[in-house]
């Protein structure tokens, strides 16, 4: 069955469409968020700091993709994209209350094969169906083709009737410029695609989960406290040092916020 990818733009795209075409498909791809200047400063940083960085350790991974992990302790570039109002709006009303999970720069390189095909949520012991506890956004710091290794995924998955992969799982490319995003839940089956060209694919992946769950990356230890202080409070609060109410995530019976005043 053939399926259109539905495009945005992001001088007008809203949250409520994006989240009606999460809701609906399972994916929302909006083009042309971030200004081409932006895009070159942050592949110019990734690019530089990716290049010390080894090869990835497994087939998930990929032998010949380089995964940044810890961003935000090692590049400022990626701050303003974190707090972008479309991705807070969206989050907003999918997850109301909820942090940085698993920021992962990832530069494919030519002759890496396709990612295994996957859910962003299946590290959490949920019942199926249940209520959305992550939502990914996939940002194009080059362009995104079928052939350099744009993400694949299985549109309309995130509704199927089990939490098993079927067995006749069809799977899209989702191209797009770079400073282009594309949004999807955990629930939805995708995995990246096969880079067949001789040239990386740089991306970034900003992953978010629920406040009430433990995210992936323990960013209150990967980010030391001396450069939590110098980001803006809302950046802050997204790496964890925030409260689930009434006082998930307390220190002390304090705010965490309160935490990062004291000398240490």
């Amino acid at each position: 069955m053939s399926h259109n990818v539905d495009r945005m733009q992001g001088a007008t795209a809203t949250a409520d469409e994006v989240v009606a075409a999460m809701d609906r498909d399972g994916y929302c791809v909006v083009e042309h968020v971030l200004p081409p200047k932006q895009v070159t400063s942050i592949k110019a940083d990734l690019d530089r700091i990716l290049d010390d960085v080894p090869y990835g350790r497994n087939e998930f991974e990929g032998y010949q993709t380089k995964r940044l992990y810890n961003i935000f302790a090692k590049t400022r570039a990626l701050d303003d994209v974190a707090l972008h109002p479309l991705l807070l709006g969206v989050l907003d009303q999918v997850l109301r209350h909820y942090q940085l999970s698993a920021p992962v720069g990832i530069r494919i390189g030519p002759g890496n094969p396709a990612q295994v095909i996957h859910t962003d949520d299946a590290i959490y012991p949920l019942p199926w169906p249940h209520d959305e506890v992550v939502v990914n956004s996939m940002w194009a710091i080059d362009d995104f083709t079928e052939a350099n290794g744009a993400t694949r995924v299985v549109p309309r998955s995130h509704r199927r009737a089990s939490a098993a992969r079927p067995d006749d799982m069809t799977t899209i490319a989702l191209e797009m410029p770079a400073g282009s995003v594309v949004f999807y839940p955990g629930t939805l089956l995708h995995g990246g695609g096969a880079n067949t060209t001789d040239r990386p694919r740089l991306g970034v992946i900003l992953e978010y989960a629920a406040a009430w769950i433990r995210p992936q990356e323990n960013h209150v230890l990967g980010v030391p406290k001396s450069v939590v202080r110098q980001l803006p409070e809302r950046l802050a609060e997204l790496l964890g040092y925030n409260i689930y109410p009434p006082f998930i995530g307390n220190v002390d019976g304090r705010h965490p916020r309160k935490y990062l005043t004291d000398d240490a």
